[in-house]
């Protein structure tokens, strides 16, 4: 019996309609950019597995720190203990982010890292004796799919059944060059009309909206005045962590830096599931009293589980090195270069790359976004090739360790897609 056929009896999987959606293929094995089906189906993974496996599948450098911490530690309660892979997990990551970043707390995935962010929010000023009860988030965003992760998230498709049951968030525009003036006037409003605890934002690149960009200078201008006004900033860097951008951090691209920053997905390597929360010492401070219910009581079972701390260390080990940093440049070039030949395509609309981020959107009615992006999925797989099209935008992040010849086929595969839209 197929794994196909085994799937199917007892599991149910994410963002998936079962009534309508064809069986899940089954992967039997991953290497490097390379996915392998039951039926020995070979695929180019474009998204690095939802942007976690950047140093490609099975990195013989991940799994060997991986297996020798597995014989020394393999789980430990995190409250009242620590332990060398926390602890030098956090001094790797003060090397990397930016400057301010002082705290490091460990929660499991990316929805999580951002609830954290907003309870630290809240907590913040209520330990210092104010009320807030209002978060400001863009429109568009998505920051997960626990409840408070869904309440700055506005991508109704994702939380239609639950938004009466949400926190207080008003909406600002994400900032262009054309409507600077009017975001900045809105977010004002937005201030002097509620008691704003936290902005949060994906900063420069909205993942699951599209891969939309947007303005470096404007959002600069929307923290400073959030600074101006004592409202926390909190940076989800979960999707554009750990040099997708070309930068360690899409925040370094900014001159004002965020309080409190969400990191995961590659933060473990795509080996396990792991995130944190990262705070400024300000912030940390806050939660400091002779009352102990005034500490951040939240924790996560797994908290800081060793091994996801090992994968992590050996990832940013890789991170840093000259072969991950060069191969950040080469993916850049060869994105530029596609972008330049694929806008004279009359199907497609517009182009946009940053790092080893590259998207386009497709010129068609909006009456074929329904099946089309089944068609397109369809139509990559059949050419070897793993894409997830959101909409009408066509995305590729893929690992670091791509080849030249395997990002080759992925832009064919994407040139070949535009006669059938």
């Amino acid at each position: 019996m197929s794994l196909q056929q085994r799937d199917r009896k007892h599991i149910w999987h994410p963002l998936t309609q079962h009534k309508t959606s064809s069986d899940p293929i089954g992967i039997v094995k991953a290497k490097g950019a390379l996915l392998f089906d039951e039926n020995k189906n070979t695929y180019i993974d474009g998204i690095a597995s939802w942007y976690t496996a950047m140093y490609g599948h099975c990195n013989d450098t991940i799994i060997e720190a991986v297996c020798k911490q597995m014989q020394q530690l393999d789980q430990v309660v995190f409250t009242g203990f620590t332990h060398e892979p926390a602890v030098q997990l956090s001094e790797k990551l003060m090397a990397i982010l930016p400057s301010n970043q002082q705290k490091i707390f460990f929660n499991d995935n990316g929805s999580t890292a951002v609830d954290a962010a907003i309870k630290m929010a809240f907590q913040y000023y209520f330990n210092k004796g104010t009320k807030r009860n209002t978060l400001i988030a863009f429109d568009d965003g998505f920051h997960g799919d626990t409840f408070g992760a869904m309440s700055v998230s506005s991508l109704s498709v994702y939380n239609g059944p639950f938004e009466d049951f949400f926190l207080k968030v008003e909406r600002i525009p994400v900032p262009t060059a054309e409507n600077n003036v009017e975001v900045l006037s809105k977010l004002k409003t937005i201030i002097s009309e509620n008691d704003c605890a936290a902005f949060i934002y994906e900063p420069l690149v909205q993942g699951a909206a599209g891969m939309k960009f947007h303005s470096a200078e404007g959002l600069e201008q929307l923290l400073k005045l959030c600074k101006q006004n004592d409202i926390l900033c909190i940076a989800d860097e979960v999707m554009t962590g750990f040099g997708k951008t070309g930068k360690n951090f899409a925040s370094e691209y900014l001159e004002t830096k965020p309080d409190i920053m969400c990191l995961s997905k590659a933060l473990t390597a795509g080996v396990a599931a792991m995130s944190i929360t990262s705070c400024t010492q300000t912030v940390f401070d806050a939660f400091l009293d002779n009352e102990i219910a005034k500490g951040f009581f939240h924790a996560h079972t797994y908290s800081a589980n060793p091994l996801a701390c090992a994968a992590a260390i050996a990832g940013i080990d890789l991170l840093t090195s000259e072969a991950i940093q060069g191969s950040i440049h080469r993916i850049e070039n060869a994105h530029r270069a596609f972008s330049e030949k694929i806008i004279q395509h009359p199907k497609v609309a517009s182009v946009r790359q940053l790092g080893v981020i590259f998207a386009l959107d497709l010129n068609i009615e909006m009456e074929r976004y329904g099946n089309l992006r089944n068609e397109l999925f369809s139509h990559f797989m059949t050419a070897g090739v793993f894409l997830r099209p959101l909409g009408n935008t066509i995305y590729i992040l893929p690992p670091f360790v791509i080849s030249d010849s395997e990002l080759q086929t992925i832009y064919t595969a994407i040139e070949s897609c535009l006669p059938i839209v």
